[in-house]
């Protein structure tokens, strides 16, 4: 059995996901990834800042508002992503509609225990087809707006009743979450600057070029795992049951439809997973050093993250298991980094990496403070490492 040992995993992560080389364009990194993670507004930004040269946020707001061939939208493990719209049909039926189905089914469960309808599923289904026809007109619009406008969206749940964390909340924003993952509406156009999450609700049918074609969930599933373990190869079942939100019977059955190989990880008792074409040697890369956003798509990459991460989970993750921003040297986390008051970008480190490492990455730090031009961007999900710098 072919292994694959740390050192070699790392220069693979470095070249595959353009740490140790520029990439050329944004669509490049988001379809090598699969999709950037958005759920932190600012965080697509910082994670092509990272690996493409003298990328501006003009770049992607052109790609997302403009040409149009990238798009948010709700996928794997109920996270928002930005998709090429290549790539659209088959995150949509290989993990959009599992989360549009349990969160239809939840909010219709909700919508019944807060008294908004006595039956949730006749409720959801007029409230949605109002919302429907109000934006196929080719309108944009916020949720707010379109409570304003739509009496079907009316009403509000607690999702703690009794408790000090509960608080009375419009339910509208859940039928766009529902709408959003079935594909029938997208975010458009941001209402605020790049650091912030103001979408204008728009129709798939007005805002992309085609309609999301219907495509088999199965031939969906084997795309993007492809995909997925071309660039994040080699992964366990568990990576890949974890990334996708799916089962380990949904995971297993992808690795034998494309036929991965079995490999060996160095340090690890799990069995890996590559392409068929993909065993070759790893070429070595030189040191390299990158500056990464919090919830970035590399570091949140696999479920087991010994191999680059170490032992300092607990102090580069939250609770939650969300990464905060992350300094990285060679293959590895190293450290943290957040701004000061002023804007600029300070470093933390968990381990002494040496002076010619800490001179390339406060480099880096300098021009990512440079490229921030006063913009504070203060990671959503911090880690406590993270979290520190900023106070």
């Amino acid at each position: 059995m072919r292994t694959f040992t740390i050192a070699e995993r790392r220069n693979r992560l470095a070249q595959r996901h353009f740490l140790s080389d520029s990439a050329s364009t944004p669509a490049e990194v988001t379809r090598a990834l699969v999709g950037l993670h958005g759920t932190d507004p600012a965080t697509p930004y910082l994670s092509l800042w990272a690996r493409l040269s003298g990328f501006t946020v003009d770049d992607l707001d052109a790609a997302l508002y403009r040409s149009r061939h990238l798009v948010k939208h709700m996928a794997m493990r109920r996270t928002l992503w930005v998709v090429h719209t290549a790539d659209l049909p088959a995150v949509q039926a290989a993990a959009s509609h599992r989360v549009a189905a349990t969160e239809r089914k939840r909010l219709i469960g909700d919508v019944e225990k807060a008294g908004i309808a006595a039956d949730g599923a006749a409720w959801l289904e007029l409230a949605s087809a109002a919302v429907r026809q109000h934006l196929e007109a080719g309108l944009t619009a916020g949720t707010t707006a379109l409570r304003a406008a739509l009496p079907e969206l009316a009403g509000s749940w607690n999702p703690a009743p009794g408790k000090s964390w509960g608080a009375t909340t419009p339910v509208a924003p859940r039928v766009m979450t529902v709408l959003s993952a079935q594909g029938h509406i997208l975010r458009g156009p941001n209402d605020g600057m790049w650091t912030t999450s103001r979408p204008l609700w728009a129709a798939a049918s007005h805002w992309l070029p085609e309609p999301i074609a219907a495509t088999d969930p199965d031939a969906a599933r084997d795309t993007l795992l492809r995909t997925w373990l071309r660039t994040f190869g080699p992964a366990t079942a568990t990576d890949i049951k974890w990334w996708f939100g799916h089962t380990l019977t949904w995971a297993r059955a992808g690795l034998r439809s494309i036929e991965a190989v079995e490999v060996a990880l160095e340090g690890s008792d799990d069995v890996g997973f590559v392409l068929p074409d993909d065993l070759d040697d790893t070429p070595p890369v030189s040191p390299w050093g990158a500056l990464l956003p919090g919830l970035d798509a590399t570091v949140m990459g696999w479920q087991a993250r010994s191999w680059y991460l170490g032992p300092y989970a607990g102090q580069l993750f939250d609770r939650s298991g969300n990464a905060g921003p992350t300094v990285w040297w060679d293959g590895r986390v190293v450290g943290a980094w957040g701004q000061d008051p002023d804007g600029r970008v300070q470093l933390s480190f968990v381990e002494d990496v040496g002076a010619s490492a800490r001179k390339v990455l406060q480099r880096k730090a300098s021009e990512l403070t440079a490229w921030l031009d006063g913009v504070r961007v203060k990671p959503r999900f911090p880690s406590p490492l993270s979290q520190a710098l900023y106070r």
